[in-house]
């Protein structure tokens, strides 16, 4: 077994878009000065490779290559948390293991999603053989809880807590997307020192106060300063002007959330740059056109998202 890493992710950190070149193929200059801009915007790290870096739409070659084209672009391993689920254990292993080979602080697995109706017992042995094949003891797990997009596979409040009291090294967080408060609220309070990280910028300031970790939310790829400032103002103690913030921030997340996320995304990181190639999506997304993409555009402006976006 490798020597074991400590250190904790947490804060805000922005689930990356994964920008395209004209032949759908990952952009990695692109993709590199994107996650450069991120951090220099205020994020903490990067969730790459989940639901809105369209990682179900690339093969397990594609991210790896990936991953490891953005570290020798200069982007911290330390800073990342790649996303390494599938549904072939086999292929989860070999990701997570090239993950650990880039540095990266942690990974972050959705749990096997194409069967249904299938029990927190399977589950457990999905995870639990993830973790008994890589045998690092740099492995540093975080569970991805989206059942939105995994067609109801979620992972239970009694699986994560099973999972971290058996694996305690090794399972250090979740990140929980399923948009309830309760529910963050009830990790946070059960597993103290676990690393909750919601996955939206709406309970960024609640999940602090409750002992959480942080966020790593699709939205951040524009609105990273001002969620950082969140951040900032909590560690400082200041709960008035957290709160005032954290206002300011709900409101973007909420009228960002009227829209298809990723083509929505793409196409106001389009705007904020003016790069085309923004606009390279992989099937089965389509770009946001007409009448919705100008309505976007124009709340964008109204809100002044400019402003926050990196």
């Amino acid at each position: 077994m490798s020597e074991a890493r400590d250190e904790a992710p947490r804060g805000v950190f922005a689930a990356a878009l994964t920008p395209m070149d004209g032949n759908l193929n990952v952009d990695r200059e692109a993709f590199a000065l994107h996650c450069r801009r991120l951090l220099e915007a205020g994020c903490h790290g990067l969730g790459v490779f989940g639901t809105t870096g369209e990682a179900s739409s690339l093969s397990a070659k594609e991210r790896a290559a990936a991953l490891e084209a953005l570290v020798e672009a200069g982007i911290p391993g330390e800073r990342l948390l790649p996303g390494t689920g599938s549904c072939a254990l086999t292929e989860a292993v070999w990701l997570s293991r090239a993950a650990l080979e880039a540095g990266a602080a942690g990974v972050l697995v959705l749990p096997p999603f194409y069967y249904k109706g299938v029990t927190d017992e399977g589950l457990y042995r999905f995870f639990a053989q993830l973790i008994e094949r890589v045998g690092d003891g740099r492995l540093r797990l975080y569970l991805y809880h989206f059942p939105q997009m995994t067609g109801g596979v979620g992972i239970s409040v009694p699986l994560v807590r099973r999972l971290a009291a058996d694996y305690p090294e090794v399972v250090r967080g979740i990140k929980d997307s399923e948009g309830s408060w309760p529910r963050i609220e009830a990790l946070c309070r059960e597993l103290p020192g676990f690393g909750v990280f919601a996955g939206t910028e709406r309970f960024l300031l609640d999940t602090l106060r409750a002992g959480g970790a942080g966020c790593i939310s699709a939205t951040a790829n524009v609105t990273a300063r001002l969620a950082r400032r969140v951040y900032d103002l909590h560690a400082a103690g200041e709960p008035g002007e957290a709160s005032s913030a954290q206002r300011r921030l709900t409101g973007l997340r909420k009228a960002l959330e009227a829209y298809p996320a990723i083509p929505a995304l793409k196409l106001l990181m389009r705007d904020l740059t003016g790069e085309d190639r923004w606009l390279n999506l992989r099937p089965p997304l389509v770009n946001l056109e007409g009448e919705s993409a100008a309505r976007l555009l124009e709340e964008a402006r109204t809100l002044g998202l400019a402003e926050h976006a990196p």
